[in-house]
């Protein structure tokens, strides 16, 4: 039987979610007669304190949305870590798509300081340089490690861009799972950001589907470019089904894949040739080096453990709901053979 700790984008929607879709009623979405959308946009607006949700068919969508939602034609600037999900993931969407500079801060875990925002704003009037626009925030930090921003920090981050009228982003792909590890609200995190958003299709397990929430105006016109691009649905009730049963059955189950991935963890820092710091290990993500991941990879493919190799030395493994206690040890088991091998 497959191990797969490739991402937690590889979770197959339970029979009870698929009952859900099965059985939900829907309509034309553009034309808000979709009961079921209107219900999740309406849930995940009060979950991150926004005035209004937006349904859309991926997180990646939300991001570039979001991003040219705020973003002027001529040099407009994006400060984000190094590792986050537009820079490392996106196809060059927002250079492509809204015309944005991306600026990269080298961040500890995909986790950057207040201090470090500040000292990469360009100056307010200079014409020789960028116009820093936005600064976007991933929570929790995906190449980074599953890092979780702590509250402060973010804080701290909104502060610095209001101060020098900046707007903010809040990546929440995982913001959940921050959400479960902390015990802080949702909209605690989201507080002070012009644009959140979270995915369906991570730790919660739905087949397809993210919401972008902020005020209405925003919404307003995030729903153009959702037609734009060709993300606009009709009866997409079938699916944001699944969003609905994953924020009712799947969010307090993210302690597990937390559990799982410490466990994970515990164990692969045990073996001889793995490098890994199991105490910063905080969600679901545990990345780990060895002195060759390539070959380690294919070891582990081969004996049905899949995972995502990030580089020459580098491996990434994610627990989810199809991963259990025994899939961890099993992984484990494998990669000390594999290595002693």
């Amino acid at each position: 039987m497959t191990v797969n700790l490739f991402s937690d984008t590889q979770t197959r929607p339970p029979e009870g979610m698929r009952r859900a879709m099965y059985e939900a009623e829907v309509g034309d979405e553009q034309r808000f007669a979709d009961p079921t959308v209107n219900a999740l946009q309406e849930r995940v607006a009060q979950l991150l304190g926004t005035e209004a949700a937006l349904f859309l068919p991926s997180g990646t969508m939300c991001n570039a949305i979001a991003f040219r939602l705020h973003i002027r034609p001529g040099g407009d600037e994006v400060l984000l870590d190094r590792t986050a999900h537009p820079r490392v993931a996106e196809a060059g969407g927002p250079g492509s798509i809204s015309g944005a500079q991306l600026t990269l801060l080298d961040g500890d875990g995909g986790i950057f300081t207040p201090d470090q925002l500040r000292a990469a704003i360009h100056p307010a009037g200079d014409r020789y340089g960028p116009r820093t626009r936005l600064v976007s925030v991933e929570q929790t930090t995906n190449m980074g490690g599953g890092r979780i921003w702590p509250l402060q920090t973010v804080r701290g981050v909104v502060s610095v861009a209001r101060e020098h009228g900046l707007r903010a982003h809040l990546d929440g792909a995982r913001l959940l799972n921050a959400v479960v590890a902390t015990g802080v609200p949702a909209s605690e995190w989201a507080a002070g950001f012009d644009t959140a958003w979270i995915d369906f299709t991570k730790g919660l397990g739905a087949p397809v589907g993210a919401c972008l929430a902020a005020s209405r105006e925003l919404i307003e016109e995030a729903w153009r470019y959702k037609q734009m691009w060709g993300g606009a649905m009709r009866q997409a009730g079938i699916v944001a089904a699944a969003g609905l049963y994953a924020l009712d059955h799947h969010v307090e189950r993210l302690a597990e894949d937390h559990a799982n991935a410490r466990a994970l963890a515990d164990g692969l820092a045990e073996i001889p040739g793995v490098r890994l710091d199991a105490s910063r290990v905080e969600s679901n993500i545990v990345i780990f080096e060895v002195d060759d991941a390539m070959a380690l990879t294919g070891a582990l493919y081969e004996a049905g453990v899949e995972v995502t190799p990030l580089g020459p030395q580098r491996i990434r493994m994610v627990t989810h709901l199809d991963v259990d206690r025994a899939g961890c040890e099993r992984a484990v088991a494998v990669v000390r053979e594999a290595l002693a091998a």
